[in-house]
């Protein structure tokens, strides 16, 4: 879930004067149906970057997630790091996981890797799949299980015009936290500093809007 030492993901650009929530590793029974209901309330759209097997397992979430607005990207289908990995695989975990989403009825334009980790191969499979890359320019760090006030305080230098967020609304590998109810918290007091700051909260705008300079080389 976090960054890997050295990889670099570009981030495409939030639309002017928002910040993009973006979400990993859903979606989840329990935590995503109740991150939706906080986002209706905050009149918030976000991103989320599903594992597709478990969009297949509840398609009635991916449905919801859709229907409320929100934008639906592709995060894997197994949650491996590409960098240890070659491109055979790498375009068959790409073409299962799109094939699990299509089947319900989703065909993304975003690819947010595992842990944000690339390989030599990535920008290629992306591009043979019609996919942009997209990172980040806040880390959370949520999956570590941090209170809200934490991760608030670690991030709040970052949450400007233009930013995008990472969290997480499922509990992926690696997670040293039993629940999300702490990123829930955390979505709250940024939805705060960004009311305070005259800033929306959205999905990651179209693609027309990303800077040359944000795009993986191809």
């Amino acid at each position: 879930m976090k960054m890997s030492p050295g990889s670099t993901i570009p981030a495409p650009a939030a639309a002017p004067r928002s910040l993009a929530l973006t979400f990993d590793d859903g979606p989840d029974p329990v935590w995503t149906p109740r991150l939706l209901d906080l986002l209706s309330d905050l009149g918030a759209t976000a991103t989320f970057f599903v594992i597709a097997p478990c969009a297949a397992a509840h398609p009635e979430l991916i449905d919801r997630i859709a229907r409320e607005g929100h934008t639906i990207g592709l995060h894997c289908d197994r949650h491996v790091r590409h960098s240890r990995r070659g491109i055979d695989w790498g375009r068959a975990d790409a073409a299962h996981a799109l094939e699990l989403l299509d089947g319900v009825g989703v065909r993304p334009s975003w690819w947010r890797t595992p842990w944000g980790d690339l390989a030599p191969w990535s920008a290629q499979v992306a591009a043979e799949q019609g996919l942009e890359i997209v990172g980040w320019t806040v880390d959370t760090h949520d999956w570590r299980g941090d209170s809200a006030e934490r991760m608030f305080a670690a991030s709040a230098a970052g949450l400007h015009s233009g930013a995008i967020v990472l969290a997480h609304d499922g509990i992926g590998p690696g997670a040293r936290r039993d629940d999300a109810s702490e990123t829930l918290r955390l979505i709250s007091l940024v939805a705060a500093h960004a009311a305070h700051a005259n800033l929306s909260l959205d999905a990651i705008v179209s693609l027309d809007a990303i800077a040359d300079a944000a795009r993986v080389p191809g």
